[in-house]
């Protein structure tokens, strides 16, 4: 067995740049979007490569090739085959882009093949090579392709990928990360029953910009299986990724094709590379699939609890909180270190009468209300609560100590930061208005909201309610219940931490009771989550809410339960891993 590892196109970010971003072509990129790879272990390469590559006579890929090592799994593959030199390499192709990544490459290939590593190996980008030849011509697909945003990629490689897209019917955006591409026209690669298995990052399940590449595999591919890791596979890095396994490539894309689709969890990447993928796969559930933009995060979920999801998004007693309220982004001041201030800060420079009261971290929401005198205590306390928020009006005639902060802030250069740079004048903060409530964009138990009563505004950190027809109190009220926290964690998306973040469209998906009749006073959820009881407050609005009003059985509070617990527990299981690696690498 090969010990060699393969270098990953990721970072920690969810969307930095990637260690195989070209040196030299690429060198004009933001050096820290250039932070280096992360590796896959040569376990995995030889797990993919093994279900990938299923007869001699397969046509095999790798578009991103990076220094080798699945060309070398898959080398190993073939002459476990009976393939000889010659033979695979008129059968293998791996692309690169970076010169010395090839090059590296190669001579990765010769102890086994000889001068015939020279003829695997292309140093070519991917998407010029592939409109280049004729496609599709090959069997089998394999690879981790480049994790970069679309900023990101400088042209004319961008261009030419989005035109592939567009030409498989896709309609690519600015939010459209690089591995899209990739897979779409290695998708377009494939002859007849041709296979995909690729190293993917988990936003493929459940970001909006992945939606139609959602839609354009379960067209082209009669089964797909994901299998996904609560331990991450790569090491020192919170990265979250998917193997995707996708067989039965369609000569021609249908949306009326019946394909299989089934997500399986491991707890660890051992227990998967020590289990052969046809047995891995035969123990996954194939789901119902549907072709529009629902997540597959969803298909964690067994088929009742899917069925009973789907169902209730669709009930007559249910609707979105865009019934209820709108739920916008916090405060973008462009530079909080300047904008936002502790009150020994505001007084030290002459400040007062030039801010507004804030919250600025979820931490400083303890319960389900903010009170006037729980924002004296945050500021008491030495928290930056306070917002240079200075109007228009104030604007024509500044004191004195404000024209040295501003000067202050300009000598440090923080007016040539973009938020800042599009204002007119840069210390001007825009939309700062004060919510009803705040909900939690980053959620680690419960997607909490919180009525305002406190006359704050926040930050972008905290997204900001406004109830449209309700009293505040009530739609809060009712967003305590297993029926909003399940939907959150179908509707957000999280990371490798384990963090479920909502934005704002995603938090008005959130599902609530179509008619608020009724929950516990806010006050008393008030007091039960300060104190830690949270599931106190669960348990009555499941008999209030969700068995009274709502009229759900037992059972089906029970189930609605049983999907939030679910989903919960598997993102937390991945923070946990994660800071236990952390630990690991600190100590």
């Amino acid at each position: 067995m090969t010990t060699a590892r393969s270098r990953s196109r990721t970072t920690s970010s969810r969307s930095a740049a990637a260690g195989n971003t070209p040196r030299g072509r690429f060198a004009d990129l933001d050096k820290d979007k250039l932070r280096g790879g992360y590796y896959t272990s040569s376990k995995v390469t030889e797990w993919l490569c093994g279900w990938a590559i299923q007869s001699a006579d397969d046509w095999v890929l790798e578009p991103s090739c990076g220094d080798g090592a699945f060309l070398e799994a898959a080398t190993d593959r073939f002459r476990s085959l009976g393939l000889t030199a010659a033979e695979i390499g008129r059968q293998l192709t791996g692309i690169e882009i970076i010169p010395a990544e090839a090059r590296s490459a190669v001579e990765r290939l010769r102890p086994t093949l000889g001068n015939t590593s020279e003829k695997v190996v292309c140093n070519s980008d991917f998407f010029s090579w592939w409109q280049g030849t004729d496609q599709p011509a090959f069997d089998a697909i394999i690879g981790n392709p480049p994790f970069i945003r679309y900023q990101s990629f400088p042209e004319p490689h961008r261009s030419i990928a989005m035109e592939i897209m567009g030409d498989q019917g896709l309609k690519p955006n600015r939010l459209t990360n690089i591995w899209v591409p990739f897979v779409v026209a290695a998708t377009a690669s494939l002859k007849p029953g041709g296979r995909l298995a690729l190293v993917l990052p988990a936003e493929i399940l459940q970001v909006t910009y992945a939606a139609q590449l959602r839609s354009f595999l379960t067209d082209h591919f009669a089964r797909i299986d994901v299998v996904a890791c609560n331990e991450l596979f790569f090491d020192k890095a919170e990265q979250e990724v998917v193997l995707l396994l996708a067989d039965g490539a369609l000569a021609k894309a249908s949306e009326a094709n019946d394909c299989r689709v089934s997500l399986t969890e491991a707890k660890t990447v051992a227990d998967i590379t020590e289990t052969g993928p046809a047995v891995l796969i035969e123990r996954s559930e194939a789901k119902t699939i549907r072709h529009d933009s629902e997540k597959w995060l969803k298909y964690f979920l067994d088929n009742r609890q899917i069925s009973f999801m789907r169902a209730l998004r669709e009930a007559a007693n249910t609707t979105s909180m865009s019934t209820h309220a709108s739920i916008d982004v916090g405060v973008v001041t462009g530079k909080n270190e300047f904008f936002v201030l502790s009150a020994d800060q505001v007084a030290d420079l002459g400040l007062d009468g030039y801010t507004t009261p804030l919250v600025s971290r979820s931490v400083q929401l303890k319960g389900s209300q903010l009170g006037k005198a729980d924002w004296r205590s945050l500021a008491a306390a030495g928290n930056r609560v306070h917002l240079l928020n200075i109007s228009p009006a104030q604007a024509s005639k500044l004191s004195p100590k404000l024209r040295r902060y501003i000067a202050e802030g300009e000598r440090k250069e923080f007016h040539k930061g973009y938020k800042c740079s599009i204002r007119k004048p840069w210390y001007l903060v825009p939309s700062v208005w004060v919510p009803d409530g705040f909900a939690f964009r980053q959620i680690y138990d419960f997607p909490r909201m919180v009525l305002n009563d406190s006359g704050a505004t926040s930050t972008d950190t905290i997204h900001r309610m406004r109830s449209l027809h309700a009293e505040p109190e009530r739609v809060i009220a009712n967003t305590y219940t297993w029926l909003t926290a399940a939907s959150a964690e179908i509707e957000g998306r999280s990371y490798g931490g384990g963090v479920l973040e909502l934005e704002p469209t995603e938090a008005e998906r959130l599902l609530m009771p179509a008619q608020l009749n009724g929950a516990m006073p806010l006050p008393d959820v008030d007091q039960l989550v300060r104190a830690g009881r949270l599931d106190d407050v669960l348990e009555e609005n499941a008999r209030i809410v969700l068995r009274d009003h709502m009229g759900l059985t037992a059972a089906e509070c029970t189930l609605l339960k049983g999907v939030w617990t679910k989903m919960r527990d598997r993102r937390n299981s991945r923070r946990r891993g994660a800071r236990k690696a952390a630990a690991e690498v600190a100590a």
